[in-house]
């Protein structure tokens, strides 16, 4: 059974979780659905795609999101990865 979604006059289709990654290009981390590609302590080179609304530096590492305190945008930068969460990891310049 299909359903059918109505925001702000648009029409489209509900899609699962599944259907809307695949549709959208997404990995799904979260929950241990699927290995990180870091682990706490590894040391990657990175370029800073953009900057949260916090103020950090945001890259991503095979789709996973890693947050960069004090980095800005198009910064390529060294980082050691400090902290894994089910959907991102963070990371401090080195």
């Amino acid at each position: 059974m299909n359903a059918v979604l109505c925001i702000k006059g648009k029409v489209r289709k509900a899609l699962s979780d599944k259907e809307e990654n695949q549709e959208f290009g997404r990995k799904r981390f979260a929950g241990g659905l699927s290995p990180k590609p870091v682990k706490v302590g590894d040391e990657v080179e990175v370029t800073i795609s953009e900057v949260s609304r916090r103020g950090d530096g945001v890259t991503r590492i095979q789709g996973y999101v890693v947050f960069v305190p004090k980095a800005k945008q198009g910064d390529h930068v060294k980082i050691k990865i400090t902290q894994l969460r089910p959907n991102y990891a963070v990371g401090e310049i080195i």
